[in-house]
């Protein structure tokens, strides 16, 4: 490969030029899922040298194969499994799972919650673990673009966790039923649009 100023957009040209056999429609999806790997290899390791990431997806020739016998195999799956098992993986969970995980966290807490004065509230626990989760499902799914994963982290999992606990810090634990209930409401308002948003805005 020559080299260029622009390492990343030779690598994707060369991947497209080995991978002419494929469908239009299949190759353009091959580049997309290696442009996002690329994308969010870097973001996670910024000091990762763009070589480094490149050559752990492997070579262009390799992954056009790969890609070219999947399709002759009928397989659905992401074309970038031959060379980056890193996004196949993250394909494999259905983009609903997250949102739902990240959705459900509040009522699962309202529900399950006995209380700040109990030795063991399962509420906060269960939502915890159902927001953890999903964050880290959503974080990792191929379905969305950086840009949209920090959004959805952001309104279901920070906003409305920050809100709830400087509410609570505020009241000293001690806020009227009402209130309180119209904050979880407004809470899950926000996170249930924003799940519908981040599921209109996916990527097939």
């Amino acid at each position: 490969m020559k080299t260029s100023a622009d390492p990343v957009r030779d690598y994707l040209s060369a991947v497209e030029r080995e991978s002419s056999a494929l469908p239009a429609d299949r190759r353009q999806e091959l580049l997309a899922d290696l442009a996002e790997h690329i994308e969010v290899t870097r973001t996670e390791r910024p000091d990762a040298a763009i070589g480094e990431v490149l050559a752990e997806l492997g070579d262009p020739r390799t992954i056009a194969a790969t890609a070219l016998a999947e399709a002759e195999n009928g397989a659905a799956g992401a074309p970038a499994r031959g060379g980056a098992g890193a996004p196949a993986r993250r394909g494999k969970v259905h983009p609903l799972v997250p949102l739902l995980m990240l959705t459900l966290s509040l009522p699962f807490t309202m529900i399950f919650s006995i209380g700040p004065d109990a030795a063991f509230d399962p509420g906060p626990v269960f939502g915890f673990l159902f927001r953890v989760t999903g964050a880290v499902l959503l974080c990792t799914s191929v379905h969305w673009t950086a840009v949209q994963k920090t959004t959805g982290v952001l309104l279901t999992v920070i906003v409305p966790t920050t809100v709830i606990v400087t509410w609570n810090l505020i009241s000293g634990w001690a806020a009227g039923e009402v209130p309180a209930l119209l904050g979880n409401l407004g809470s899950l308002a926000l996170m249930v649009g924003t799940a519908v948003w981040l599921w209109r805005a996916r990527r097939a």
